[in-house]
């Protein structure tokens, strides 16, 4: 290959697939040997994550990603979503809709979280890793549930597949550590869905901005299910609120210009 084609060619390399005439390969398997084969998770982490996952990693990461798919309407990324749909642009554009809306705010906590966890894993301190990422502690406490109920199941999750040797289980314990450093004298703040996806991602070896990447290819299916629901019910040009409701007005009384 000459210089130029060579340069060409190495533009986009790539280690996750290979394309030619007739052939199609992820990661070396053949697509034909994965089609009927492997499921979903399965390629999501053989692509994402370099390899085919032993069945107990899968059970992980499969149970992360159904955990997080949806919180409904009032979630902003939902309503976005459904929002969108409602003006005629089309499912994708729906779907990006809501997907963009996914920041530091609404959609980062998980990242966060693991970057916490990842803190007191090379040795710092709990409260010092705590107070360094300021007033809230991201992955606990939820302005909606008392106790989240995707906790304890993921943490249950873990922790037998730290027994079966397919995970360390230790980011469990530091996650538990961080719930007590925490805690007040009148109430606990317990572990919310980013705290707890955030241990099963450290778990099983994902970079913090990999790990908001997943939870964004999650709650991608609930936004599509709800940018569908909305298409299929025909709503056409719905706001943030019934049109019977109108915004409450907190600027100036009425004025005139002849009054200057």
């Amino acid at each position: 290959m000459s210089d130029s084609r060579s340069e060409s060619a190495d533009w986009w390399a790539t280690a996750i697939v290979e394309i030619l005439p007739g052939v199609i390969r992820f990661r070396g398997y053949p697509v034909e040997e994965l089609i009927g084969n492997v499921g979903l998770v399965d390629m999501i982490s053989l692509l994402v994550l370099g390899e085919l996952p032993s069945a107990p990693r899968r059970r992980l990461l499969e149970a992360a990603l159904v955990a997080s798919v949806d919180h409904g309407p009032q979630s902003p990324s939902i309503a976005s979503a459904r929002m969108a749909a409602t003006t005629g642009v089309g499912i994708s554009n729906a779907i990006a809709n809501g997907v963009n809306v996914l920041g530091d705010v609404h959609g980062g906590a998980g990242q966060q979280a693991m970057e916490l966890y990842l803190t007191i894993d090379d040795g710092i301190p709990v409260e010092e890793a705590v107070a360094a990422f300021g007033p809230f502690a991201p992955g606990f406490g939820h302005r909606f549930h008392p106790v989240d109920p995707r906790v304890e199941p993921l943490l249950a999750m873990v922790e037998q597949a730290a027994a079966e040797g397919a995970v360390d289980g230790r980011f469990v314990d530091i996650a538990r550590s961080v719930e007590d450093a925490i805690a007040r004298p009148d109430r606990r703040i317990p572990m919310n869905i980013d705290g707890v996806t955030a241990v099963v991602f450290c778990e099983l070896g994902v970079a913090p901005p990999l790990g908001r990447g997943l939870f964004v290819l999650s709650r991608a299916v609930g936004i599509l299910a709800h940018a569908w629901e909305e298409t299929e019910a025909g709503s056409r040009l719905k706001g943030p609120i019934p049109s019977s409701v109108l915004p409450t007005y907190t600027g100036h009384a009425l004025r005139h210009l002849e009054d200057r």
